[in-house]
């Protein structure tokens, strides 16, 4: 009985552990309350919801009805659903690659001391700070095919042969400008975080590499890239996620229709415009979640990959 007592916890530390437990609780239940009202009860009503017939405004003489897999067949035939697929995964092939490398040059040129570099980066970050409404609007009047700055400053530098373009109205240059667009306003956000990645890593094996005699190239890729593993990890998932979410600058700049031709239009631009637009939430539901599902896929492929690769490093 002695020895038991001996190696059991105070009860005063126990008792500090069960307050702290309640006030971890006390603290998360907010956010927890949010993620399940905004979230978990939203994703559980949208998967209901897709084997119905639901509209958005009821109507008394034409009763919700259960169908099925009807809505899920029908996905599989609509060719307009597989395009926006289609543009989703075109963005992120292309975005999210362009972005990381980008973010992380301007990270080492902006983690340089040097005279005004905070300028620099407040000037890099600023455009995250700004919402992508406004940001999609006045890139709107840049691409104005007309009297857009773009188009005035080609016409420049070639001396007059090149331009005017119809930058959002064409179906091959449509897309592209959104993805610059894109690019330009969302390189802050993981620029800043491959900053702190760079100052924490251990000024004494840059000592150590050119001890050994590394120049910068050989540094960059033996010492930078290493430490920034994880970093860049984060970075890839965070950017393909938000990436797949991509809307506003669609909505804003080409409507619901994914004008021209469709050729803009992506899987939430579709959602919204046949669920609030058409009132067609049954088969708008049945889409979120096939969406989820891919891009759920999507991550964990993207994570199981690079952890594979950091085991075998």
């Amino acid at each position: 009985m002695t020895e038991m007592t001996e190696f059991s916890p105070p009860a005063r530390t126990l008792s500090r552990r069960q307050s702290e437990a309640r006030m971890a609780w006390l603290f998360s239940a907010p956010a927890l309350f949010l993620l399940v009202v905004f979230l978990i009860i939203p994703f559980i009503m949208a998967f209901w919801f897709s084997f119905t017939d639901q509209r958005l405004v009821p109507n008394l003489n034409l009763p919700t009805q259960f169908v099925g897999l009807r809505n899920f067949v029908r996905l599989a035939q609509d060719e307009t659903f597989r395009r926006a697929i289609f543009n989703n995964f075109y963005f992120v092939l292309i975005v999210v690659p362009l972005q990381t490398s980008l973010a992380l040059l301007l990270a080492l040129l902006i983690n340089q001391k040097i005279k005004g570099v905070n300028l620099f980066r407040a000037a890099y970050f600023s455009p995250v700070v700004v919402t992508m409404v406004v940001v999609s609007v006045i890139w709107t009047f840049l691409y104005n095919p007309g009297e857009g700055m773009i188009n005035q400053f080609i016409h420049t530098l070639s001396l007059g042969r090149l331009g005017p373009y119809d930058w959002l109205e064409s179906t091959t240059l449509a897309f592209p400008s959104i993805m610059l667009l894109s690019i330009w306003q969302g390189v802050g956000f993981q620029m800043v975080i491959y900053l702190a990645g760079l100052q924490d890593i251990p000024e004494q094996l840059y000592e150590a590499a050119q001890i050994d005699g590394a120049n910068n190239v050989q540094q960059f890729f033996y010492v930078t890239l290493p430490q920034l593993r994880n970093t860049t990890i984060f970075v890839v998932l965070a950017t393909t996620i938000l990436a797949f979410k991509l809307f506003t600058q669609v909505w804003v700049m080409q409507g619901p229709s994914g004008h021209p031709q469709g050729s803009t239009m992506t899987t939430i631009v579709y959602v919204v415009s046949k669920g609030f637009k058409q009132g067609k939430i049954g088969y708008a539901s049945a889409m979120t979640v096939v969406f989820f599902l891919i891009v759920l896929a999507v991550s964990m492929l993207q994570r199981t990959f690079l952890q594979e690769e950091r085991a075998v490093d």
